[in-house]
């Protein structure tokens, strides 16, 4: 298991790229691989889902030609779709390849987990901050 990703009992809270405590990120739409609002993560989620970004149109015609559609609701997964300016917890690989295409939607850095950096330079996340 990576840095600060949540474990069982007895595991200090969950911890963000800035080395403080990691915030929510969006509970409209409820976000987070355990879907409690945050960006934590632990062994089940294989796809790191640790990343807090705000959505942007760009990104979401990115991901969706990636063949992940955000933006398309699925009512029968209780999903209404994101919109430009929703926050949700991205993969840190997806987040990555968009930054690589010059897409990169802005990042959260205090509601990001500090196991994005498993993927994502510090560096780069900075370069994409916006204010929580």
């Amino acid at each position: 298991m990576g840095p600060g990703r949540r474990g069982g009992g007895g595991q200090p809270p969950p911890t963000n790229v800035l080395g403080g405590p990691l915030l929510p990120c969006s509970v409209a739409p409820v976000t987070g691989f355990f879907r409690d609002g945050c960006c934590n993560t632990g062994p089940d989620d294989l796809g790191l889902h640790v990343v807090c970004a705000e959505m942007t149109a760009e990104f979401l015609a990115f991901s969706k030609a990636r063949g992940n559609d955000l933006s398309t609701p699925r009512p029968e997964y209780g999903f209404a779709g994101l919109r430009p300016g929703d926050r949700w917890c991205l993969c840190a690989a997806r987040w990555e390849e968009a930054r690589s295409a010059g897409l990169a939607p802005p990042v959260l850095l205090e509601a990001t987990h500090i196991a994005a950096l498993e993927v994502c330079s510090l560096e780069q996340l900075k370069a994409h901050a916006v204010e929580g």
